[in-house]
């Protein structure tokens, strides 16, 4: 089988470093799984999933032009999972909501223009007297300006 990009290959661990692991395809070369292709979730220790001498199956992810071939442990499994997972049941859709969804809530609402503009302005009115006696009472209270 000829080394091409997407395809599935045993191989076997010739080295592990801090970043990676290198996989020895079956026609004699060398290729390179990074470690953040080793399993799906976070590699801390490379050592934990590889050791030297392990057979894997690899996908083959690019082919550099200077010979450098970048693989993954991960995809390979991916790849299989999907093509041995029992069918699933049908999800249940969800109820359909009608297309005017939003105006419908809106107009649920029975304040018109002008009590909302009243409502607003109280509201104002309370956090800015709030506001106004938390920062005299910090300044010294009375409301003594300096100027």
């Amino acid at each position: 089988m000829s080394i091409e990009v997407g395809s599935k290959l045993q191989g076997k661990v010739t080295g592990i470093t801090n970043f990676g692991a290198f996989v020895e395809l079956p026609e004699g070369s060398t290729g390179l799984v990074h470690i953040s292709e080793v399993a799906d979730n976070y590699v801390k220790d490379i050592n934990e999933f590889l050791k030297v001498g392990d057979e894997v199956m690899v996908k083959i992810l690019n082919v550099e032009k200077d010979g450098k071939i970048g693989l993954s442990i991960k995809k390979a499994k991916e790849q299989e999972q999907t093509l041995e997972r029992p069918d699933r049941p049908e999800r249940q859709q969800r109820p359909q909501r009608p297309r005017n969804f939003k105006t419908e809530k809106r107009s649920a609402s029975t304040e018109n223009f002008e009590q909302k503009m009243s409502r607003f302005l109280k509201d104002s009115e309370d956090r800015l007297a709030s506001l106004k006696r938390h920062t005299e009472s910090k300044r010294g209270g009375r409301g003594a300006r300096r100027g």
